[in-house]
């Protein structure tokens, strides 16, 4: 195995010139990447000679979006293996580096390679780097294994967000909601906070942070406290954010639950789009030949890289999935005139104008090609019964109608045993939009999943309970319907092609969160007082003083800059509402995300699912 997957070997040198989409928006969020490629080739340069890297699997996946293959090559990294049990695979190298995550059963494993080295063969150098945080525990763990005195450098490489796309940054960290909200344990909190004192040192202070949550408050305090214990040095650059919007998604647990209908949300919902990449069922993209009778069909799955470096996919990866098949008969239209230009090409000049855009208009027309398979793919699920019936109960939750008693859909899916994450969603939708089921249905509920899915899952309700997702219904008052008029939650008339409201993104429902935000940049949180106190979790609003002569002077016309952190992950539809607010005409504010996680309502649920043992 000589490279794991997730790093783009292809390539050399492709390293600079791939992240140009990182820089398309207000923020070049290329200076936090090249910031983490530069501690990473220095951290490399200090194990001076030949290397092998030993990768923690969960962490190849965002370090390719961090760096490519020949970025390690260039620093003498000649191996790469998947870290697991017994024996390292024999490499020529002199160095060793181990890259995990700080757990503790990870150490275990590194103590087994490391002890099961062969003491006959050459002396090799061990390393370790913790991704994100060095962890005592981790080191405590290696020194009663006794193998902790092996290793040369045990360093930290603080890679907390991650550049995803230009106005997007992501922690991967996949267990942060169970964590913060069921497990009471505030490391990705710390995290976050840390992720947004380097955001600072690159991009300036942020001069105001709203919040909402419990979370958010503790995040704030921790940046607070950094920034204190920071004092000597002033941080002297000009702010590029305005605002700093810190988000608990346990404030908006509806949003993630509702199946999303957004080209980008929905390539998610069906298929999961993993660190930009999905992997697809490889038959819609075997080139078609003649005559060969549909033999040596590809078995591989078919992975695309999915962000806005492709200018197809830009354009409608925020678009409500039914406005998305007029822009591509469009785009094949102007495709193929493009393409019939050449027979108009007569002198010497005028073929080579033609040919110098030849290239261009191939990626064009496989890019385009890829795409309508992919919206092949997803309208055989969408204009399927089953996918009808569940988004109609979605939405009728969704708008209050019905939310207090058993509902005849999920009695049907239970009964013909659908995927259990699915029936999880419906029934934590239904108690979200109730603020929580009367017991009876509650209890009903319980004892069908647990008689008809087995009684190891008591344990995932039980987590679903504590999360607030599937919980009675407490003071006999369901506080959802003044919610839902209050912020405009539900909109009957919904124009999907051309959008005029957030809403479009599920196709009549405004996703909470990004109407807090909406509502926070006009007319300000005041006006809904009442709302936010029904909201769990404190709302807050701090300072941070700037140097004299960094005060921000704006331009008449000129945008603010927010920067929105979802505390606990955020959806793929969430992110498409929030650029459909930067691009209004007069919207007045332009925003950045960060989250702990992008993810969906299925990971979410998969995620505080206890596995049966």
């Amino acid at each position: 195995m000589g490279k794991p997957t997730g790093l783009d070997c292809s390539g050399a040198g492709r390293g600079s010139k791939m992240a140009a989409h990182l820089s398309y928006g207000r923020v070049n969020l290329n200076v936090l990447r090249e910031a983490v490629r530069r501690e990473l080739r220095e951290f490399l340069d200090k194990c001076a000679g030949s290397k092998a890297i030993v990768w923690d699997e969960y962490l190849t996946g965002p370090f390719g979006l961090i760096a490519q293959y020949s970025l390690l090559k260039e620093h003498e990294v000649e191996k790469m293996f998947t870290l697991k049990g017994s024996r390292l695979p024999a490499a020529d190298v002199k160095n060793i580096i181990f890259f995990v995550r700080p757990r503790l059963e990870l150490m275990d494993i590194i103590a087994e390679n490391v002890l099961s080295e062969d003491r006959r063969g050459p002396a090799r150098d061990f390393h370790i780097l913790f991704v994100p945080r060095r962890s005592l525990l981790c080191e405590q763990r290696l020194k009663d294994l006794g193998v902790l005195g092996s290793f040369i450098h045990r360093e930290e490489y603080s890679l907390d967000l991650i550049p995803f796309d230009g106005d997007l940054l992501s922690m991967e960290s996949e267990g942060a909601f169970k964590e913060c909200y069921l497990e009471s344990d505030q490391t990705s909190l710390y995290h976050a906070a840390k992720g947004l004192m380097t955001l600072q040192a690159l991009y300036g202070t942020i001069p105001q942070i709203f919040g909402k949550g419990e979370c958010a408050r503790q995040v704030a305090n921790m940046m607070i406290r950094m920034k204190r214990e920071f004092t000597g040095s002033q941080n002297s650059i000009f702010p590029v954010f305005d605002n700093l919007l810190l988000l608990d998604r346990n404030v908006d647990l509806l949003t993630p639950l509702a199946t999303q209908l957004t080209y980008e949300g929905l390539i998610d919902e069906i298929y999961g789009i993993q660190n930009s990449y999905v992997k697809l069922p490889p038959e819609k993209f075997a080139p078609k030949k003649q005559g060969d009778g549909g033999k040596d069909l590809p078995t591989e799955a078919k992975k695309l890289q999915l962000n806005s470096a492709e200018e197809l996919y830009a354009e409608i990866r925020d678009k409500n999935f039914n406005a998305v098949g007029s822009v591509l008969s469009k785009k094949a239209k102007v495709i193929s005139a493009a393409f019939e230009e050449r027979h108009n090409a007569k002198t010497v000049g005028e073929i080579k104008q033609f040919v110098s855009q030849l290239p261009h208009m191939q990626a064009a027309r496989g890019s385009l090609a890829n795409h309508t398979s992919i919206a092949e793919l997803i309208k055989d699920v969408t204009t399927s019964e089953d996918f009808f019936d569940k988004l109609t109960v979605e939405q009728e939750f969704m708008s209050g109608i019905d939310t207090d008693k058993v509902n005849s859909y999920i009695e049907d899916c239970i009964a013909q045993k659908h995927p259990l994450i699915k029936v999880l969603r419906l029934v934590c939708l239904q108690s979200v939009c109730n603020s929580g089921l009367k017991q009876k249905v509650l209890d009903y509920y319980k004892r069908e999943i647990l008689q008809t899915y087995g009684y190891e899952h008591i344990l995932t309700l039980h987590n679903l309970e504590k999360a607030g997702l599937l919980k009675p219904q407490t003071g006999g008052r369901n506080n959802y319907p003044t919610i839902r008029k209050t912020l405009r939650l539900w909109m009957d008339d919904v124009n999907e092609q051309n959008p005029t409201d957030i809403s479009y993104v599920y196709s009549g429902y405004a996703p909470l969160s990004v109407r807090l935000a909406q509502l926070l940049s006009r007319p300000g949180w005041r006006s809904i007082e009442e709302v936010l106190r029904i909201l769990p979790g404190p709302h807050f609003e701090e300072r941070q003083p700037l140097p004299t002569g960094l005060q921000k002077k704006r331009q008449p016309g000129e945008n603010r800059v927010t920067l929105i952190f979802f505390l606990g992950g955020v959806t793929f539809a969430e992110i498409a509402a929030l650029r459909f607010l930067s691009q209004l005409e007069d919207g007045g504010t332009e925003y950045v995300i960060a989250t702990t996680k992008l993810m969906n309502g299925a990971s979410w649920i998969e995620s505080l699912m206890e596995k049966p043992f």
